[in-house]
């Protein structure tokens, strides 16, 4: 069981959600994962499938279209996962605010564990809420 916990903290693999807006948020995520920041000194890896994810970074405001869908890539990760909420529009809809189809924050779909505020939010910041996820996954969960 050790082992398991020391690969889950040692290599977190993220799944990178992106719902839609200007994509600056999106942006500043893959910055964050080239060498110039070398994300993968974390062990950090970018997935393609929630199957093999713990992280997902989720990036842009969250619509009623695309709630259903978030929710259901949620629950096909394995546990312990965590969410890292990236951007203004994620955290609390940005400029969509008050929009008819835009919810007001990703945690009213889906519990958030990291919130990283900005628009866009640097590529440090980015890494800094990772290493934030990092430290709770050592700690063995919520």
């Amino acid at each position: 069981m050790r082992l398991i916990q020391w690969a889950r903290y040692s290599s977190p693999w993220i799944l990178h959600f992106n719902s839609g807006g200007c994509n600056g948020c999106d942006i500043e995520v893959v910055a964050a994962l080239t060498p110039y920041y070398d994300a993968e000194r974390f062990g950090v890896l970018l997935q393609g499938s929630p199957r093999h994810a713990d992280i997902l970074v989720v990036t842009g405001p969250i619509t009623r279209q695309v709630a259903k869908r978030l929710k259901r890539i949620y629950e096909q990760m394995p546990e312990p996962k965590f969410v890292l909420a990236v951007g203004a529009c994620t955290l609390s809809g940005g400029v969509f605010h008050g929009s008819y189809n835009v919810y007001e924050g990703v945690d009213k779909v889906i519990p958030v564990d990291v919130y990283v505020p900005g628009c866009p939010p640097r590529p440090e910041a980015i890494l800094h809420g990772v290493v934030r996820l990092i430290e709770k996954l050592r700690g063995g969960g919520r």
